[in-house]
C-alpha cells in the first residue's frame, strides 16, 4: 500500500477549460428537462465549470482525508482510510455506485469517525474505509473485463484484510448496495452487519402479491426508472466502448451525462443544485474527465446486468446472516417494499423511512446518512 495524492496536472486542468470553450452545441429547441439536460442550463454550468469551479479547491479537500492506493488481482484499488480517534471504534467500508466517487462521503466522514467532536457519543465511532470502485475514478482505468458485485466483494474482502480488520460493517448504496451484499455473503466471518440505502424489491414470481396502493406505487415508481429513466444504463450495459469514445472526448457530454442523474435520482426540485451543490457534481465530474474513467466505469453495467433485479426479474437474493439495515429516502430510484424486504430477507433488523433525500444519500442528506447507519450499528452492537 502506498500513500496518495490528487495531483491532476496543470496541462490537463488547462486542457479541460479550453475544450469547454471551443464545445460545439446543438441546436435543440425548449424542451425541459423532459428529453434531457435543457441547453440554457447546461450552458450556465459550462461556464461555471470552466470559468468559476476551483479544482484545486476541491484538489485540496480531497487531500485533507488519508489516501492509499494497492493492486488486488491486478486493478489498482485507491481508497481513503481514515481510522477514529476512538480506540474501540467500529471498522466499516462504504461504497458508492454510478455515476459516483469517494467524494460522495467527504461531508459524512467526520462525524462517524470523531462524534464526539461534533456533538456525538464516543460509542458511534467507526474507522472508515471508502474505496473506488475498480475502473471509477482513481481506481481506473479497468485494466480487464470481468469486473462485477463478486469480484469487487473478494477485492473488499482482501483490503480489508490487508488493513488488519478482522470484524466490520458494510454499507453501500445503487452498486455499492450489491457489492456490500455480495461481500457479506462471501465474507460473512467477517461482516457483522450490512446497511443499505439502495435496496430493490420486487413481488413474488408466481402472482401471489397482494398488492395495496403504496405498493403500486413504490413498483411504479421502479418501473419508471427502466420505461425513462434507464437510457444510460441500457447504452452502458450493451455497448461501453461506443459511448466511451463521446465521454471521454467532449466534458460537456460527460457532464450532461452524469448532471442528468443529479436531476432524475436526487431530490432535486427544479434543477440538481436543488439536492447537491454544484461544486460538489462538478467535483465528481471533473474526477471522471481528469481519469478517463467514463469508459471503465460504464463497464460495471456490462459486467452486472444480467444480475440486477431492476433489469432481470428472475433474480432472487441468496441469504445472509448478518443483520440487516435498510435507509428508505422517498426521492430514490427504488423504493422498496417493507414486507417485501422482511420476505426475502429474514435478518431484517433495522429499517428508516426519511421524508427528504434522494439516490445519493450520504452527498445530499448527510446528517440523516449518518443518524442512521449510527442506528443501525447501535442494533448491530446490542446482538452481538
Amino acid at each position: 500500500m502506498e500513500r496518495f495524492r490528487v495531483d491532476i496536472l496543470q496541462e490537463d486542468v488547462d486542457d479541460l477549460r479550453r475544450r469547454l470553450r471551443e464545445t460545439r452545441w446543438p441546436v435543440l429547441f425548449d424542451a425541459g428537462w423532459d428529453r434531457g439536460v435543457p441547453a440554457d442550463y447546461l450552458r450556465e454550468l459550462v461556464d461555471y465549470w470552466c470559468d468559476e469551479f476551483d479544482w484545486r479547491a476541491m484538489e485540496r479537500r480531497i487531500n485533507e482525508v488519508p489516501q492509499f492506493v494497492t493492486t488486488i488481482n491486478g486493478a489498482p484499488v485507491h481508497f481513503l482510510h481514515v481510522r477514529s480517534p476512538e480506540p474501540d471504534a467500529t471498522p466499516m467500508i462504504i461504497t458508492h455506485g454510478w455515476p459516483g466517487s469517494v467524494t460522495e462521503f467527504l461531508d459524512v466522514i467526520g462525524p462517524l469517525t470523531d462524534p464526539v467532536a461534533h456533538g456525538g457519543d464516543a460509542a458511534d465511532a467507526f474507522h472508515l474505509v471508502i474505496p473506488s470502485m475498480p475502473g471509477f475514478g482513481f481506481s481506473g482505468p479497468m485494466p480487464a473485463p470481468g469486473w462485477n458485485n463478486l469480484t469487487v466483494a473478494k477485492a473488499w474482502a482482501e483490503l480489508m484484510s490487508r488493513l488488519g480488520y478482522d470484524r466490520y460493517l458494510a454499507q453501500g448504496g445503487d452498486f455499492g448496495a450489491g457489492i456490500s451484499y455480495a461481500l457479506a455473503q462471501i465474507d460473512a466471518e467477517h461482516v457483522v452487519g450490512l446497511h443499505l440505502n439502495t435496496l430493490v424489491t420486487t413481488p413474488a414470481a408466481d402472482g401471489s402479491d397482494v398488492l395495496d396502493d403504496e405498493d403500486r406505487r413504490r413498483l411504479a415508481r421502479s418501473q419508471r426508472f427502466l420505461d425513462v429513466l434507464a437510457g444510460s444504463m441500457k447504452l452502458q450495459a450493451t455497448r461501453p466502448h461506443t459511448i466511451a469514445y463521446a465521454l471521454s472526448d467532449s466534458p460537456v457530454g460527460q457532464l450532461a451525462w452524469i448532471v442528468e442523474k443529479f436531476k432524475d435520482w436526487a431530490d432535486s426540485g427544479k434543477v440538481p443544485e436543488d439536492a447537491v451543490e454544484r461544486d460538489r457534481i462538478l467535483a465528481i465530474v471533473s474526477i471522471f474527465w481528469f481519469t478517463g474513467t467514463a469508459g471503465s466505469s460504464a463497464q460495471f453495467y456490462y459486467e452486472t446486468v444480467d444480475y440486477l433485479p431492476i433489469s432481470n426479474p428472475t433474480v432472487r437474493y441468496a441469504p445472509i446472516r448478518q443483520p440487516l439495515g435498510v435507509a428508505v429516502f422517498p426521492q430514490g430510484v427504488f423504493l422498496p417494499i417493507r414486507r417485501f424486504v422482511e420476505r426475502d430477507f429474514p435478518t431484517l433488523r433495522h429499517w428508516s423511512e426519511f421524508d427528504r433525500g434522494g439516490h445519493f444519500a450520504a452527498l445530499e442528506e448527510p446528517d440523516l446518512f449518518v443518524g442512521d447507519v449510527r442506528k443501525f450499528a447501535r442494533v448491530v452492537r446490542a446482538g452481538s
